[in-house]
């Protein structure tokens, strides 16, 4: 990529990563958590059985509407589990993070902005290939993940085998198998997910290794610079990555300012910060 100058509002929120400021973000986002402990995203690519395993971990305790400000459906419920209270959100259906479209600008910004407790991708083990561009797009961002493998049922009847355990490995997430639309794999999916709310599982998630020195050094610098500026985002690499990718959309959030207010900052912008990303080829 070549030269780009990309400026950065400077105003940072002394108290942008405390709970409080977290649970305003996600009432902005359209997810009131009176009366919830936890938030779990649901996200998958479509036609992957995503509504069957919202379903049954919802049972009717489930309601739709619009996200705020757009036109896409939302679908929301809960359920209970070790004591706890989980809201889970379920995201349209996307190929991607790359917010080509209003559905996966949702489904980005929640994830990214809204912070859930655990993010649930359900993949089709027939097409595991293709739905794992999704998986690895989110653990860019969060590590706070659990993998739903789901329709094993009919990977089996076609002779398809998927060894869940290496594919964790691989991954450095939990990966349930299931076959929602049966309840198989369902009170797995609920222990990982508790596990992850709680803490208790430990990821190590597989991220995309730069092989470039000065690309290195460009996603660094750029992601210390983006840690300074917003220190409640989850993981400013994967934004610095879209910067040096060209993602427009992004550019354009950061010059204006929207960033900021997707992160719920309060105050005015002040200074423009000049940043250069120079030597960098993606």
């Amino acid at each position: 990529m070549s030269e780009e100058n990309i400026k950065i509002p400077q105003t940072v929120d002394p108290c942008a990563g405390c709970p409080a400021h977290r649970a305003a973000n996600l009432l902005k986002l359209g997810v009131d958590m009176q009366d919830w402990d936890y938030v779990v995203a649901l996200a998958g690519n479509p036609n992957v059985g995503k509504s069957t395993v919202f379903n049954a971990l919802t049972g009717l305790r489930q309601h739709t509407g619009n996200w705020p400000g757009k036109t896409v459906t939302r679908a929301e419920g809960g359920f209970e589990y070790g004591d706890a209270r989980y809201k889970i959100v379920d995201l349209p259906g996307t190929y991607s993070l790359l917010a080509t479209s209003l559905d996966e600008e949702v489904a980005r910004n929640f994830i990214l902005f809204g912070q859930p407790d655990v993010t649930v991708v359900v993949v089709d083990a027939n097409r595991l290939e293709r739905n794992l561009n999704l998986v690895l797009q989110i653990l860019e961002i969060t590590d706070r993940v659990v993998v739903c493998l789901n329709l094993m049922d009919e990977a089996k009847r076609h002779g398809l085998q998927v060894d869940d355990r290496r594919l964790a490995r691989d991954l450095g997430v939990p990966v349930v198998p299931a076959s929602a639309r049966f309840g198989v794999g369902i009170p797995e999916l609920l222990e990982a997910i508790h596990d992850v709310a709680l803490g208790k599982a430990r990821a190590k998630p597989y991220r995309i290794k730069a092989e470039s020195p000065a690309l290195k050094h460009a996603i660094s610098t750029l992601s210390g610079q983006i840690h300074t500026l917003y220190p409640d985002l989850p993981n400013p690499r994967w934004l610095a990555l879209r910067l040096l990718d060209g993602d427009e959309e992004i550019i354009q959030a950061l010059q204006s300012g929207e960033l900021g207010e997707l992160l719920n900052l309060d105050g005015q912008l002040e200074d423009l910060e000049e940043m250069s990303l120079k030597e960098a080829t993606v």
